[in-house]
């Protein structure tokens, strides 16, 4: 079985974001979720005519100047002439009571389409299938007579929808109309004013004159996107480029030729290899796959002379299809043998027919050898075997002895005396067969792991994949397997940073290994995903859940425990992000097929439950969450015992909602047990220790023990900045709690600082 994490809602006391809950208009305002020279971007929710959630972009305070509204309104118009599924859709515009301009449009839930690319391992041909997605918009707003200006990744959002990667264009802040006039206000680049963004700025841009800007200048900007999606990195660097002032880096963009993909390769170092491992291959096949098409057709987009590049996003476009389809691009120098390759690539029976005939003699020759070589491998392997089940028995025999009365002299031994035995035996013994000595320290490190005894599995775990590495190889789906089980052992530690490496080097290979599809390979994603949830990535999160979970129920089918895994853990995120109306059918859904499938008492079954009360508590149906909580832990004591980190995690909750319903004395008895194992377990630098410290300060701040308080707060900043992050939501969060406990102790200057801190990362 394939270790696949599942997400505990684990309640702690989050402030909102220093704005959120503003009203404009039928707007509330939820979070910022970026801003730009000119304006911000928030997440808010409309309630009429219709509920959803829009992406509101307004004017920043102070910054409604002429120019400043006349682009925004400019901005405004572009978008709104447009409807096509790679660009935001505009729903309504206004302005705020103190005048400031605003228009609200679609919530594009998406990552840049390079950072798309790289988090999904996508091979160059699936990279080039989105890009071309990116042309046809681009294409589209040129045919209603809009230039973008700033085509970069930032601008091209990715997010999954029906299983598909959908591209959505935004930003036209600095679009220029060709045709029509956008708005009414004087709208005029000053001299001296960039526009755009540098490392995309075609030649003609980057002189800072709208004489010569037209569609050619997206078409440059879409070549150097298509560079770095192709070879994971920009054709001059941004830094390099920025040297020297502004002078120097027109002269760059004018004068200086980019290096072909191929070339660009063999320039990286060892970020070639980082490379090629992201698009799912080796350097060397990276370096077959660029060399010739793919060079000549970039080459072409980025052309100096505007004259010789694609005339439009369109003409690019119809070469990345005639390279995909084998045919002849029209960037390629003329070549006989060119188009000889293309011929034979397009008519591959037909060819691999006319030399099968020749192939056959010589495959039949050695058909003979190597069937013999195969009767002695047979005969090899099931000697091995014998020789492995003889050995396993004489371990499980020597272990099971202990229970013997003889041996155990009336007293009783446990499953867990048990395993600490096996642990022992297997770290003295078994050192002539690697590979069986490595597959037992496997098993037992996992059984560790789901009992949450973490440090126990840790050392079984790490040599278990060391073993399979030496023994099987990196490729092998037993060392895949321990990859994927430490990474999980770590992520549960709260060791994010160690985690991720291994879970990204683990995708990589089951990719090409197992393929997209296996279960093994969605497994990972799928922790993945938690992890990036766990450091609060939920942008990179949502995305890689919804791709892994359209796979499993097509391939595993609705009931299968993974893909309930994958439901309940999307919930989960969704409770996360306050879309509570997205995440309520999703616990039900999960929670009635556990109870079918695995039963009420399944570990499973049990987090669902907790996960479903802890959204009734955020709901305020407190008297729907009480008792769902009583019953989830009263039978996560029975089934996982009082240590087990998911009967922690309940605790917690149940703490957290007597806190709510003002049962301080209760909450506090929870708080303080809970906190007391998990620093025992758990360790005191573990994520859930600090978010328990959290709460009960919180609990004693409001109950004005201001100086136990203080302390405690103090406490969870440290293990929070340790284990997050210092610009992580959490901290943000206990850094606003912790600011509201100075105010009410007259600390108003460490009040103003540690708001300082949280706006800081709220804004980031």
């Amino acid at each position: 079985m394939n270790d696949v994490q599942f997400s505990k809602t684990l309640k702690t006391h989050q402030p909102r974001s220093h704005d959120e809950g503003e009203r404009i208009g039928p707007y509330r305002l939820r979070d910022k979720l970026g801003q730009g020279g000119m304006g911000e971007v928030w997440l808010a929710e409309q309630r009429q005519p219709v509920q959803r959630q829009v992406a509101l972009k307004l004017i920043k305070p102070g910054m409604d100047t002429q120019e400043v509204v006349a682009r925004f309104e400019a901005e405004r118009q572009a978008l709104a002439m447009m409807d096509h599924p790679a660009i935001a859709t505009v729903y309504d515009a206004g302005a705020t009571p103190n005048g400031r301009p605003y228009f609200a449009m679609e919530l594009v839930k998406g990552v840049p389409i390079t950072d798309y690319c790289d988090n999904h391992k996508l091979t160059n041909q699936e990279r080039l299938t989105i890009f071309l997605k990116v042309c046809e918009g681009v294409q589209y707003a040129h045919h209603k007579a809009v230039i973008h200006r700033d085509l970069k990744p930032g601008n091209v959002l990715v997010s999954v929808q029906q299983d598909t990667p959908v591209p959505k264009i935004i930003d036209f802040g600095v679009a220029k109309a060709t045709g029509q006039t956008l708005t009414s206000k004087t709208l005029h680049t000053q001299l001296g004013m960039i526009v755009g963004t540098p490392a995309y700025m075609s030649p003609e841009q980057a002189e800072m004159t709208t004489q010569d800007i037209d569609t050619r200048t997206d078409v440059y900007a879409l070549g150097v996107m298509l560079y770095q999606l192709l070879v994971g990195a920009l054709p001059f660097d941004t830094k390099a480029l920025l040297e020297g002032g502004y002078e120097a880096m027109v002269r760059r963009i004018r004068e200086n030729e980019p290096p072909r993909l191929s070339t660009k390769l063999t320039t990286m170092g060892r970020g070639s290899t980082a490379s090629a491992q992201k698009r799912r291959t080796g350097v060397g096949a990276l370096q077959r796959e660029l060399t010739g098409d793919l060079d000549w057709i970039t080459l072409k987009a980025l052309e100096k002379d505007r004259t010789r590049r694609y005339s439009s996003p369109y003409d690019l476009a119809r070469d990345i299809e005639r390279h995909l389809n084998d045919e002849p691009v029209l960037a390629s120098p003329p070549s006989v043998a060119y188009r000889a390759q293309k011929f034979v690539k397009r008519h591959t029976v037909g060819v691999a027919a006319a030399a099968a005939a020749v192939l056959v003699l010589i495959a039949f020759a050695g058909t003979m050898t190597v069937q013999a070589g195969r009767i002695a491998a047979e005969r090899d392997r099931a000697n091995r075997e014998a020789e492995t089940r003889g050995q396993v028995s004489a371990f499980m025999t020597d272990l099971f002895r202990i229970s013997d009365p003889g041996e155990a002299r009336g007293n009783s031994i446990t499953a867990r005396e048990l395993l600490d035995t096996g642990a022992e035996k297997i770290m003295g013994m078994l050192t002539e067969s690697p590979e069986l000595r490595a597959d037992l320290m496997a098993t037992i490190g996992e059984v560790f792991t789901n009992l949450g005894l973490y440090r126990e599995a840790e050392a079984l775990l790490e040599q278990a994949l060391s073993g399979r590495q030496r023994g099987l190889g990196d490729d092998h789906q037993d060392t895949l397997r321990s990859l994927n089980s430490l990474a999980s052992l770590y992520s549960r530690q709260g060791r994010y940073n160690e985690a991720e490496p291994l879970y990204l080097e683990t995708i990589a290979t089951q990719q090409r290994v197992l393929g997209n599809n296996h279960r093994n390979t969605l497994g990972t994603l799928h922790n993945l995903a938690s992890l990036y949830v766990d450091q609060g990535r939920y942008d990179e999160a949502e995305p890689l859940y919804l791709e892994t979970l359209a796979i499993q129920q097509r391939v595993l089918g609705n009931d299968h425990p993974d893909t309930l895994v994958s439901i309940n853990n999307l919930a989960s995120l969704y409770e996360d992000l306050g879309q509570y109306n997205e995440a309520e059918p999703l616990y039900l859904e999960t929670l009635a097929v556990q109870q079918r499938v695995l039963g009420n008492d399944h570990p499973d079954t049990l987090v669902s439950m907790n996960n479903l009360a802890s959204l009734y508590e955020d709901l305020g149906q407190y008297d729907e969450a009480e008792p769902l909580y009583l019953e989830t832990l009263a039978v996560q004591q029975r089934v996982l015992g009082n240590d087990h980190p998911d009967t922690l995690v309940s605790m917690n909750n149940l703490a957290s909602l007597y806190e709510e319903l003002g049962h301080y004395d209760e909450a506090e008895t929870l708080y303080l047990e809970t906190l007391a194992v998990q620093q025992r377990v758990l360790g005191g630098d573990h994520p859930d220790t600090g978010i328990t410290l959290h709460n009960l300060a919180f609990l004693y701040r409001d109950t004005n023990r201001y100086a136990e308080s203080q302390s405690l707060f103090e406490q969870a900043l440290t293990v929070e900045e340790k284990v997050f992050g210092v610009d992580h939501p959490q901290v943000a969060g206990t850094l606003l709690e912790y600011a509201a406990l100075l105010r009410q102790t007259d600390d108003v200057d460490g009040a103003e600082r540690l708001k300082a801190r949280a706006r800081a990362i709220y804004d980031q």
